[in-house]
């Protein structure tokens, strides 16, 4: 399992941390909550509670095996988690290696962005003759991997090969534009939950299809959430990691700590603080309450990675504002291990790291950080991983997910929408000429403008 350690945001280790008494005060609101969300369980709880879209995955295998490399081309939430996940799982190098050194799984390409250089850039590594595109878009309408599919589509064609033979599509199960093309020209396609939305997608065939692609254990990651989401129905308040994520991050804010900080101590978890940022700051970040109160709220999340960022964030983490809460993140046990050789030994600068490892010294990196910023008053907890595997990474995105729901019970706030996000949307499509969305072409309105060359 993975390890929580809130020692250091109480305000027995930490100037202005929080006390027992702050803490337990939610304990009968939470419990109230977790009882109605286990009786009305949103959808992605429910897509780890069944074996349907593991099934669904596991049963396009024949065909997935016959490429070498996928490409998903997606955004946001339909493409953090698949960076995520491969990033986490498999080595860095992975793309480079032979299919041979893969054993036969696919390399793992994520484009998830509009930019011509970094398309191109990709498309360049492959050869769309042995190459699977996986689109991911619920709705079918969202610009940027729409975009990027009718180009890709086009280098099908072009190279003269079957599109139903090089495409998947993984969209709403009933209706968009998608749906409706995957039906009329027999594109296989995957189903994203009706009740899930993008950002929460990560275990369902969103994610799943690329972790099969790189011969990942599916099930392994799906055991990990579901035994996270059990373990956070069944367990007190001060057993339950998801609740002390909420309660802890919210009442820190409260303080004024509106920066959200995750600092992972390992390059292959710097991605999951990718994911976190969109699903904090997208799912808390409100205008309004439930009642319609204007309320504004919403920590923003940032991330650093040790201990690179020891050099450029954390003079400003110790001896800025105090308006940050730091969530560490690190493994006890690393894929490989480098030993330090034992040189320059009379020189004490040196010779204290020769026979040291490297993961040591990282994780002392770790600690030593935290404990600067405890001294001075900077409240930081730390998520520990056993080891960096298929299980625990799920049980991150569960418990994530969860303390994600449980924050936004506390800020009042609806957690699953983003209003925020669409009206950016509508204006794009306006400037794109898209028909129907002319009014919101508002390039015009702008009262002075300056500009210099």
């Amino acid at each position: 399992m993975i390890k929580f350690d809130f020692t250091y945001t109480l305000s027995d280790n930490v100037a202005n941390g929080l006390t027992y008494e702050e803490i337990n005060s939610f304990e009968q609101q939470i419990t109230n909550f977790l009882t109605r969300f286990d009786e009305n369980k949103p959808g992605f709880v429910n897509a780890v509670l069944t074996r349907k879209w593991v099934d669904s995955v596991n049963e396009l295998s024949d065909f997935i095996f016959t490429f070498d490399n996928i490409v998903v081309l997606g955004i946001g939430g339909s493409a953090l988690g698949n960076i995520a996940i491969q990033n986490a799982l498999r080595p860095f190098n992975w793309n480079s290696l032979s299919s041979e050194e893969r054993n036969g799984y696919l390399r793992v390409f994520v484009v998830d962005n509009v930019d011509p250089d970094y398309l191109s850039s990709v498309l360049d590594c492959i050869n769309p003759k042995t190459t699977l595109f996986n689109i991911i878009s619920k709705s079918g309408t969202t610009a940027e991997p729409m975009a990027n599919y009718l180009i890709v589509r086009s280098i099908l064609e072009t190279h003269g090969l079957d599109p139903k033979e090089h495409l998947i599509f993984t969209t709403d199960p009933e209706k968009g534009v998608l749906r409706r093309i995957g039906r009329e020209e027999g594109i296989r396609m995957l189903e994203i939950p009706s009740d899930v939305g993008g950002r929460f997608s990560v275990l369902t065939p969103v994610g799943l299809l690329s972790a099969k692609a790189a011969g990942l254990d599916i099930e392994e990651l799906i055991i990990g959430a579901r035994e996270a989401y059990e373990r956070t129905i069944k367990s007190q308040l001060w057993e339950n990691p998801a609740a002390l994520l909420a309660t802890i991050h919210y009442l820190h804010y409260k303080k004024g700590r509106n920066i959200s900080v995750m600092m992972a101590y390992s390059n292959k978890l710097y991605y999951l603080a990718d994911w976190y940022r969109q699903l904090w700051a997208e799912s808390l970040g409100k205008m309004y309450d439930n009642e319609g109160n204007r309320v504004n709220v919403g920590q923003t999340p940032v991330k650093a990675l040790g201990a690179v960022d020891q050099h450029s964030q954390v003079q400003l983490y110790n001896e800025g504002p105090d308006d940050k809460i730091i969530t560490f993140l690190r493994t006890e046990k690393f894929d490989r291990e480098i030993t330090i050789p034992k040189l320059h030994e009379n020189e004490p600068e040196l010779a204290y790291l020769g026979g040291k490892k490297l993961s040591t010294l990282l994780n002392s990196e770790q600690i030593g950080t935290q404990l600067a910023l405890a001294k001075h008053g900077r409240p930081s907890l730390t998520v520990s991983f056993p080891q960096i595997d298929e299980y625990h990474i799920g049980q991150f995105f569960m418990y994530y997910e969860l303390a994600t729901a449980i924050t936004g019970e506390l800020f009042n706030i609806n957690p699953y929408d983003q209003p925020g996000v669409e009206l950016g949307k509508k204006i794009t499509y306006a400037l794109m000429g898209r028909a129907g969305f002319e009014e919101f072409n508002y390039t015009q309105n702008v009262q002075k403008r300056v500009e210099i060359e």
